[in-house]
């Protein structure tokens, strides 16, 4: 999974699981922050990535949500299991896991077969 696609998908699933707005996601592997903005809920996601000049949007229900990156353009599919989540991306044509504790958001990326952390 492209790294910006990983840090969207932080996000999105950080905001739906906490209840807040999408505005930033800190990247521990960049170490840097990286802006968005919009709205994700467990039915509607529409956020835009300043740094990739690209929204993300999709719809779903029953926890289920299939996505669709303007920037890649290819879909993801996420699914919300509490505070964990997992899908696949059909840019890397891999699936990924993750979780979120706190403010903290952990994915295992498949393709990479590693884990990589965030923080909204």
């Amino acid at each position: 999974m492209k790294d910006h696609t990983r840090r969207a998908i932080a996000l999105i699933s950080g905001s739906i699981i906490l209840g807040k707005s999408p505005s930033s996601v800190y990247d521990y592997s960049a170490s840097k922050y990286y802006s968005f903005s919009g709205n994700a809920d467990i039915e509607n996601v529409n956020v835009y990535d300043y740094a990739e000049r690209c929204y993300i949007s999709g719809s779903g229900g029953y926890s289920q949500l299939s996505l669709y990156h303007y920037g890649n353009r290819k879909h993801i599919n996420l699914t919300i299991e509490g505070t964990s989540f997992k899908g696949y991306d059909y840019d890397s044509s891999k699936h990924y896991s993750g979780t979120v504790s706190g403010s903290s958001i952990s994915i295992f990326d498949y393709e990479q077969s590693m884990y990589f952390n965030y923080s909204v």
